[in-house]
């Protein structure tokens, strides 16, 4: 079996996964680097140096699932961290003005196909690649689950009219984190027995790809929460927490 801890970062070849992919490595992780562009996982690999490794990994793929599970049983016996931060805001073009993208996306008029196609990589992604993993994750002695999820998501914020991102609220991506809480929750509640713990963090509004760069935190400033959530081998079960602490889910 591989000595190191090993952690897998979907998504990780850019943005807050490749943040938390350098910092993984940075504390002695090997790092799988997920990414459904090998050549791009392995561009990002080689940035982070000899702890990371590139692993081809399209969430949406059953096949490339099984075969990513198979390729870390094969080769290192272990997997310790599990983060799932892949994720798609949309399906506009590259480039697409972030007000743009929110009139698209208003409950009223936004495309069924484009809400399939988030829910597909923000929740039923996260769903498949979480028990397809699982076997792994509940043979180490201290293994841990880490969603990255959005502050945007919360009911709880959204139902207070002063919530400044409260207009943005729509049917895809907000909606997507929704479920992708209540999938993090329903983790957690099912593997409490088991020592394996289930959180959702959120990096805040972040400038990434996401949102075309038209968050107000730096990439670096977004994934201080998520690195301090997937560093945490104390931390509790069954939370949504921000930069800022705790968030009501």
């Amino acid at each position: 079996m591989h000595k190191q801890l090993v952690a897998l970062v979907t998504g990780a070849n850019q943005g807050i996964g490749l943040e938390l992919a350098k910092a993984l490595a940075a504390h002695d992780y090997t790092v799988l680097v997920g990414a459904r562009n090998l050549a791009k996982g392995e561009a990002a690999a080689w940035s982070i140096g000899a702890n990371a490794q590139a692993l081809q990994l399209d969430v949406t793929d059953p096949a490339s699932i099984r075969a990513a599970a198979a390729r870390i049983r094969e080769q290192f016996g272990r997997l310790d961290l599990l983060v799932n931060n892949a994720a798609i805001s949309n399906t506009q073009a590259p480039g697409t003005p972030f007000e743009e993208i929110l009139q698209a996306g208003r409950p009223s008029v936004a495309p069924l196909d484009e809400v399939r196609a988030v829910f597909e990589t923000n929740v039923f992604g996260v769903i498949a690649v979480t028990q397809a993993l699982l076997p792994l994750l509940r043979e180490a002695p201290a293994a841990r689950i880490v969603n990255v999820s959005s502050g945007v998501g919360s009911l709880t914020l959204n139902a207070d009219p002063a919530f400044p991102y409260r207009q943005g609220f729509s049917v895809g991506y907000p909606a997507s984190k929704t479920a992708l809480n209540a999938v993090t929750l329903a983790f957690a509640i099912e593997l409490e027995g088991s020592g394996i713990k289930v959180n959702a963090v959120s990096p805040g509004f972040t400038a990434t790809a996401l949102n075309n760069f038209a968050g107000t935190e730096s990439v670096e400033q977004g994934a201080q929460a998520p690195i301090r959530m997937a560093l945490d081998q104390d931390a509790p079960t069954g939370t949504f927490s921000g930069p800022q602490g705790p968030l009501p889910w």
